[in-house]
């Protein structure tokens, strides 16, 4: 028994892979999620509602900091307030473009981008992911960065699972989108996530990805 009343308890989950089917599981997934490439380029093709919501609920299993789960999901389909987003991300964008980075410009020149941003209209569902600090009504968050960017991988990993279609993006300063979405000012804009299925005929920059054997360091037995 716990010494702690506060501190209850359940029986752990059940879910255990074979040891022998642990590799191929493990690489069947490796194989899904290496196909999944940022998009720019969406169709207009409607979304199944109950496919971001199930989606969303994913990223809600992730883990967080005292399990305060510091995490807020706007889901926007509204075409006036998706058009508004973009005119804010757009402004942002603009003056990042034009200002003295030459050197973070010239890490972005081989994924074409720039300040123009239709995909934040084009896709048909947008995701505003803030982060919820301390308020009246809301707990003080322990690691909130750390909690909703896994939250997020969670939500990334989801929406691909189902052939859906992403891209992150974070324009600097993001408050404006407090204040198109009528958010509270203690929850902080994270990131903003365009969903939905890729446009015909859409193409993504010809990257890489680091080999294992530079990303893995392995201490002990293995």
């Amino acid at each position: 028994m716990p010494c702690n009343p506060d501190h209850l308890t359940e029986p752990a989950p059940d879910h255990i892979v074979p040891a022998g089917e642990a590799s191929t599981v493990a690489r069947a997934f490796h194989d899904e999620m290496a196909t999944r490439r940022t998009i720019r380029d969406f169709s207009d093709r409607p979304v199944p509602t109950s496919a971001i919501r199930h989606a969303i609920a994913t990223a809600g299993t992730a883990p967080s900091g005292a399990n305060v789960q510091p995490w807020r999901f706007v889901v926007v389909t509204d075409p006036e307030a998706k058009a508004k987003i973009r005119g804010g991300a757009e402004a942002e964008e603009r003056e990042f473009y034009e200002a003295d980075h030459e050197e973070w410009h010239r890490a972005l020149r081989p994924l074409g981008t720039d300040w123009r941003k239709p995909m934040l209209t084009d896709a048909p569902v947008l995701i505003v992911v803030f982060e919820v600090h301390q308020s009246p009504i809301e707990p003080k968050p322990y690691y909130a960065k750390e909690s909703v960017g896994i939250a997020v991988g969670f939500l990334l990993a989801a929406l691909h699972h189902v052939g859906l279609a992403t891209l992150t993006h974070t324009p600097s300063p993001m408050r404006f989108l407090n204040d198109i979405l009528d958010r509270p000012r203690n929850e902080r804009p994270f990131v903003v996530v365009p969903v939905g299925y890729p446009a015909e005929g859409a193409r993504v920059p010809r990257i890489s990805r680091k080999p294992l054997e530079e990303i893995i360091v392995w201490i002990g037995p293995g």
